[in-house]
């Protein structure tokens, strides 16, 4: 398999690998740098862990040929996406932008639609907000429509499957959330897919159809295993994750704990 290394991902999107790397986090979290051809501003998307080092690799690349930040936004809360949101906003002076309040600096949280900071405000770049709870609350993804991309953050990743991250994700609201992006990849011909982790996608339909089977699968799997006598999430784990390297199991029983609250009515 080759590794992921970042760098410019399509016109108007460019990728700053963060030195990250890990079973959860891949090659590391994916920074994206988006600024319209020709326009003096530049839009930071999940600065990433708080490494001084990473985070002036982002400034530099930003604010390259003279452009300025205008706006630092997050796809959700973890620290992994967000840890250095505070320490760039003020490298570059920039106000931050999340679904969470708590994670918003001089900004109002964001909402679904366009980013009602205006057209004009991001140099000409138009960015939609995609509101997609279940692996976190709080989680976003950004359409560029300019390059017909869809940054997804960890709602799907390049490689792999994401983590339902229970008690904060919810199955039920993910699995909404990966039939609100197929309706969005229809409805906007999208054809790139610029994830949180791991590789650019070109084919953004078939990977999110992809997580939807994933899911189902796993949930007919979890519902066998507990009919033939597992009581807890690690021994769901143990059954149905068996082939999964054993690293990998406290996150899969944070995804069982969320399928078994989804099978058994449990959510809120």
């Amino acid at each position: 398999m080759t590794p992921w290394s970042g760098g410019w991902v399509s016109e108007r999107a460019t990728c700053v690998l963060a030195p990250n790397p890990g079973p959860m986090t891949l090659d590391g979290t994916n920074t994206y740098v988006l600024a319209e051809p020709g326009g003096n501003l530049a839009v930071v998307v999940d600065p990433g862990p708080d490494d001084p080092d990473h985070l002036a690799r982002v400034a530099a690349t930003a604010e390259a040929g003279g452009r300025t930040v205008g706006l630092v936004l997050l796809t959700h809360s973890h620290l992994d996406h967000s840890g250095g949101a505070r320490a760039l906003a003020e490298r570059v002076g920039a106000p931050v932008r999340a679904a969470d309040p708590a994670l918003c600096r001089a900004a109002e949280p964001l909402t679904a639609g366009d980013l009602d900071a205006g057209i004009d405000r991001l140099g000409g770049l138009e960015l939609v907000v995609v509101p997609t709870p279940g692996h976190s609350a709080d989680s976003v993804c950004f359409v560029l429509p300019g390059d017909g991309a869809l940054l997804t953050g960890d709602t799907v990743l390049g490689r792999g499957t994401s983590v339902i991250a229970s008690p904060d994700g919810r199955l039920g609201d993910y699995l909404s959330s990966l039939r609100d992006l197929a309706e969005v990849v229809r409805s906007r011909g999208l054809h790139e897919l610029l994830p949180g982790h791991g590789p650019v996608r070109t084919d953004p339909g078939a990977v999110v159809a992809a997580y939807s089977q994933h899911r189902l699968e796993r949930l007919e799997q979890v519902r066998a295993a507990v009919a033939a006598g597992a009581s807890t999430a690690m021994e769901v784990v143990e059954t149905v994750y068996a082939d999964v390297d054993r690293s990998l199991w406290a996150a899969a029983e944070q995804s069982v704990r969320a399928q078994l609250d989804y099978l058994l009515g449990r959510e809120p």
